[in-house]
């Protein structure tokens, strides 16, 4: 354990002695930038609302052009873009003893955009608040017999496969599809990917982590206790401190796999595929990552039409593949032609639409694009059918125009059964045959617009209520979606209000998380509209 510098302690007291309820927003920001500097002696390091950086600061892991767009969105009043560890504990020390909330950001990729903004109507209109970014802590070691390996959470999943990928074409490991997540919110909320179903999640295979708690001290898993270390593995560190490494599991995998995208339309039986798809998916070889993607199209001669593809993978050679796929899922039809062989690294850039580009594609951290999204979840526990898969597909086409509405549905079932609902924080085990990602993304920038989109997706998650888990409707936490509820204004949310999201991210480990929280955190330091407050 790592801790605070004398000199970083005896000014955050003194601040911390000065500073008062009472202090006006610039009070708290210049006490904060004082405390910073005098500790950590690199003002360049911050980036205020009046310096020419600040905008491209904010905006160099901008992912959801919504988050800003808000008339409800709050700036950051400093933007701390850290080097080192020590600077985050310095952060910590000093925005706690200025009386700042902390809002932490790695990939920028959190769905409402709570990494980097705030809303006005919890922070009571110009509360300030602090933007860390960690995205220059991205260093990736290895142990000498490449089974582990230490990565700091301001790298991105593309580095990280990349990373490996170098290292060795037979190991993996199991994360997301898009490679420019970052890895602290993406590991601690879960981390599902096209490994799951073989390995868990990202979230089952962390060992250890490093995280920078309430009081800026530096714990690795035996300081911060095994409570703690359980509560950052799927509840998200952002509620109890600040993730800033983790020790990672590397798995084995064949130096070859295949990948393959069959595409049907309704006249092509897609609905009757969808349905079995359901029925077996989750029984699938552990090998075989079989997920469907559906969006509304259009036939060849222009009828409105749903387009479903089934976007695979499996962990060994092509005629491996067809005696599988011929043995489980017949009703495919996979050819030989359909399938293409490649390294495990090459397959991660062809999920994600980057298929023949070279793999130092991953090392490019820049958003993909300048627009905004919207997403919510679901998980589903018995299958859908053909008539319920139907209304799905009709409610889809009546606004596809408008509308650019995808459903993703990843499959569970293997290593996810086998894993207990409280082995960490991550509840959706056993039980669940597939989740559901429902996500729109569009370029318009109008506040009309946005609510028209908001206002779709939201009938669209209130139509498939009949087909979905209940009681509580799960939701999976990083696919964060604040229409589930959010915590009152200020740092007063309780137990019992927090409970009408909290236990559709967290089913009954919430209860546990709150108790966690009250130990690791108990004056709610690390606060957001959706952090698990104390019991």
């Amino acid at each position: 354990m790592l801790r605070l510098l004398p000199l970083l302690l005896l000014f955050s007291s003194t601040l911390r002695a000065c500073s008062g309820d009472g202090a006006g927003a610039g009070t708290q920001v210049q006490l904060f930038i004082q405390c910073f500097t005098n500790a950590v002696h690199a003002p360049n390091l911050l980036a205020l609302p009046n310096t020419a950086s600040f905008n491209s600061v904010l905006l160099s892991t901008f992912q959801n052009q919504r988050s800003l767009l808000s008339p409800d969105a709050a700036k950051p009043s400093v933007i701390v873009s850290a080097s080192r560890e020590s600077h985050v504990q310095a952060t910590v020390s000093c925005a706690r003893a200025a009386n700042l909330d902390i809002r932490t950001r790695s990939g920028g990729h959190d769905y409402e955009g709570m990494s980097y903004t705030a809303a006005r109507s919890v922070t009571g209109g110009n509360a300030p608040f602090i933007t860390l970014d960690i995205s220059a802590l991205r260093s990736i070691s290895f142990d000498a017999a490449l089974t582990t390996a230490w990565v700091q959470a301001g790298a991105t999943v593309g580095e990280l496969y990349y990373a490996i990928g170098k290292k060795s074409a037979a190991l993996a490991f199991p994360a997301g599809i898009c490679p420019t997540i970052g890895l602290g919110g993406h590991f601690s909320g879960g981390g599902i990917g096209t490994l799951t179903r073989k390995f868990g999640l990202s979230a089952d295979n962390i060992l250890d982590a490093r995280i920078v708690d309430a009081q800026g001290r530096l714990l690795d898993r035996k300081a911060m206790g095994e409570d703690l270390f359980w509560a950052i593995r799927g509840a998200g560190s952002a509620g109890f401190g600040i993730a800033v490494a983790f020790k990672i599991r590397l798995v084995s995998i064949p130096p070859v796999v295949t990948t393959f995208n069959v595409v049907r339309t309704l006249r092509q039986n897609a609905t009757g595929l969808v349905a079995r798809w359901e029925e077996i998916a989750h029984e699938f070889d552990t090998n075989l990552f079989v997920r469907v993607i559906a969006q509304a199209s259009k036939e060849s001669d222009g009828t409105g039409t749903i387009q479903i593809t089934f976007n695979s993978f499996y962990l060994g050679r092509r005629e491996e593949l067809l005696a599988v796929a011929l043995r489980s899922f017949p009703e495919l039809g996979l050819t030989a032609a359909d399938c293409t062989e490649r390294s495990w690294l090459e397959s991660t850039l062809f999920f994600n639409g980057d298929a023949g580009k070279p793999t130092e594609t991953f090392l490019d951290r820049k958003p993909a694009s300048n627009s905004s999204f919207k997403g919510k979840s679901d998980f589903v526990k018995v299958p859908i059918g053909g008539g319920g898969l139907e209304k799905i597909w009709r409610f889809m086409m009546e606004a596809a125009i408008e509308e650019p509405m995808v459903l993703i549905l990843e499959p569970f079932g293997g290593k996810m059964s086998e894993i207990g609902e409280d082995a960490i924080a991550f509840p959706h085990r056993k039980g669940n045959l597939y989740n559901i990602q429902y996500f729109m993304r569009w370029f318009e920038t109008e506040e009309a617009a946005i609510q028209k989109h908001l206002e779709w997706m939201r009938k669209l998650y209130a139509f498939m209520a009949p087909y979905v888990s209940g009681e509580p409707r799960a939701a999976y936490y990083n696919y964060k979606d604040i229409d589930l509820g959010r915590n009152a204004e200020g740092k007063g949310t309780s137990f019992s209000s927090a409970r009408v999201w909290g236990e559709k991210y967290f089913k009954g480990n919430f209860k546990r998380l709150a108790a966690v929280k009250s130990k690791a955190d108990p004056g709610n330091f690390f606060w957001n509209e959706q952090s698990v407050p104390p019991q």
